[in-house]
């Protein structure tokens, strides 16, 4: 079987399309992400984020171009690329039958590790993520996030150099948000390739080398967490006035000192600046000499939501999950 050396690309998509019916949910997208890297897809509801993990994963075939995931073709290579990887979906897919240590020591044996690591590996992921108690428990009796987390332990069961986490901390506390983020970069740091679909846009910031952003089933923008800020601008001041009457004047004195027209926008007067340094003294300088009273002032840079609005006219929503047919939901 093919491994993957460093330098090569862990999960390499060209051209990837794919239609539910007359819904083209795929239409033809690029993706890449070097080995020991995490790769971020974020969209809107339906942009086609599920659908690029059900094909790079083998659940589900493309109807045009072409992926390879550790070196793996999707399609004609599908059987050895399963044993590369791990996958943790939106919804907890455990046997509610068997208790969590059963799940993971049977997830072990499924994948052939050596006599006597299925129940040492199941035993390391269950305090790992604080399941050690529960672990001769049925399923059945857990609750919404003791699944989830065991489904996430039993994706890092094998330790798979390649690894898809489609939504990983829906559901989950901040305690075990936090955990599950550090157990990621741990095996990042291992060399594992992580591919990440998220609702939660510091999770990306905070976990991403190269985040994907997907609209209507095409890439619409890709690059670092700081690249893809700096396409929505530089650093700007967010001032709050003390009366919104002033917005005109308050526009007409800063305008001299702004990288561009300030402009109000949801009850803040928003002035991207040239420079960050002295910009917040000479703004207020300026203010006190028109004679508008301000409450308060900050210097801002754009947030991964401040690009996800700019590039797709709308905030980030949750994923509703796909219907009964397969689809994701509607656009």
């Amino acid at each position: 079987m093919r491994g993957i050396a460093a330098s090569d690309l862990a999960i390499e998509a060209e051209g990837l399309r794919k239609s539910y019916k007359d819904v083209e949910a795929l239409c033809g997208i690029d993706l890449s992400a070097p080995a020991g890297t995490v790769l971020a897809l974020l969209g809107p509801n339906g942009a086609g984020k599920t659908t690029a993990v059900r094909i790079l994963t083998t659940l589900l075939p493309p109807d045009g171009g072409s992926a390879r995931v550790a070196g793996l073709d999707v399609v004609s290579e599908a059987a050895q690329l399963r044993s590369q990887i791990g996958l943790a979906g939106q919804y907890a897919a455990v046997d509610e039958n068997l208790t969590g240590a059963e799940n993971l020591e049977m997830v072990g044996r499924l994948y052939h590790l050596p006599k006597g690591e299925p129940r040492a590996r199941a035993a390391e992921l269950l305090e790992r993520f604080d399941l050690s108690d529960a672990a001769d428990r049925l399923v059945r009796t857990y609750s919404g996030g003791m699944r989830r987390r065991l489904d996430l332990a039993a994706a890092l069961v094998a330790r798979p150099p390649v690894l898809f986490l489609d939504e990983p901390t829906t559901g989950l506390d901040p305690r075990s948000r936090i955990g599950l983020w550090e157990t990621i970069e741990g095996r990042v740091a291992e060399g594992t390739t992580v591919l990440l679909t998220t609702q939660y846009l510091d999770e990306a910031d905070r976990l991403a080398d190269s985040i994907s952003v997907i609209d209507h089933g095409r890439v619409i923008a890709q690059g670092s967490s700081d690249e893809l800020k700096d396409q929505v601008g530089g650093e700007r001041l967010d001032i709050t006035l003390e009366s919104k009457d002033d917005a005109e004047r308050a526009i007409a004195a800063l305008e001299p000192i702004a990288a561009e027209r300030p402009a109000m926008i949801d009850g803040l007067l928003r002035m991207p600046v040239r420079e960050r340094k002295g910009a917040i003294a000479e703004a207020v300088r300026r203010l006190n000499e028109a004679g508008i009273g301000i409450d308060d002032v900050a210097m801002r840079r754009p947030t991964l939501d401040d690009v996800f609005l700019t590039l797709t006219g709308h905030a980030l929503e949750p994923d509703e999950g796909e219907g009964a047919d397969g689809e994701e939901a509607e656009r």
